[in-house]
């Protein structure tokens, strides 16, 4: 199985062009399957297999949606060996997928937001850096990793564009508002090191994933915003007051770098509470 796995990876690096941690993710699915499989040959892999693997799964109490996600790597797996002619037959095509339960995002009111952001004093270069991360993060309801990886050319002032590097590495150009541009700018006039990375941490590399994360759960402390809350929900956040504000779901998926729209149709349930706040204005007989 090693063979094919290597080969299966190459494909997804090359052709597919997924990032490195979606690879990493693929390799610990496969790696866990060839533990399962032992001695057993690839060929020998038959729907009843399958569905053991995915019982033995389900013993060790994962949730649904790792479920799925071991499937659908299974599935573009069996996929490849069979259309590059490795195997025969693909023994995924009988599986259905496991019922995912639905969760909806946690978001920020827009008062929270404005809570969170300003709890970041600018008063020396950390807490520039930190209100900039704030600003941007939520100006533009970018990815962690994608504001991670910016780099100071990245950003057009004259023009108010920000371009980003998002999944699969996709370039995209984002509109970023004004109060993030001004934090981004007394940033970069009061930083010490004049490097091309835009976010520095401490020791003046480009900060990290850990290194945001550390930043955003600082300021939801010092704000004394409610628990559940992570850098992703400032995402959750841009989409939701977008959409409450009249934005549509197309824009917002171009904005958010979503493939599908309907990954982007989450965020319209929880525009739910606003409807029924208009409704019960509006019709003379709610």
């Amino acid at each position: 199985m090693e063979r094919y796995v290597e080969k299966f990876i190459r494909y997804l690096e090359i052709e597919k062009n997924y990032s490195p941690h979606t690879i990493l993710n693929y390799k610990l699915d496969l790696q866990d399957f060839k533990k399962f499989l032992g001695e057993a040959p690839l060929e020998k892999v038959d729907y009843l297999t399958l569905r053991k693997y995915l019982a033995c799964l389900k013993e060790k109490n994962f949730k649904s949606r790792t479920l799925g996600r071991h499937l659908s790597t299974l599935r573009s797996f069996f996929k490849f060996l069979t259309r590059e002619g490795y195997l025969k037959d693909n023994p995924t095509l009988s599986l259905s997928s496991p019922k995912l339960e639905k969760h909806l995002p946690v978001f920020l009111t827009e008062g929270e937001v404005t809570k969170l952001i300003e709890a970041a004093i600018p008063k020396n270069e950390l807490g520039l850096r930190n209100r900039a991360v704030l600003e941007t993060f939520y100006s533009t309801g970018m990815r962690i990793s994608e504001l991670v990886g910016l780099n100071t050319d990245d950003i057009d002032f004259i023009s108010g564009v920000v371009k980003v590097m998002g999944k699969g590495k996709k370039e995209r150009l984002l509109p970023i508002g004004e109060h993030a541009i001004s934090a981004i700018r007394h940033y970069l006039e009061r930083r010490r090191k004049k490097m091309r990375e835009l976010f520095l941490n401490k020791n003046g590399h480009r900060i990290t994933d850990r290194g945001i994360r550390g930043v955003v759960a600082k300021y939801i402390r010092l704000a004394s915003i409610r628990q559940g809350v992570s850098p992703h929900t400032l995402r959750h956040s841009f989409a939701t007051h977008l959409l409450n504000r009249g934005a549509d779901l197309r824009s917002v998926q171009e904005l958010l770098g979503h493939a599908n729209l309907s990954t982007t149709q989450i965020y319209t349930h929880l525009t739910t509470e606003r409807l029924k706040s208009v409704y019960d204005k509006a019709h003379p007989r709610a």
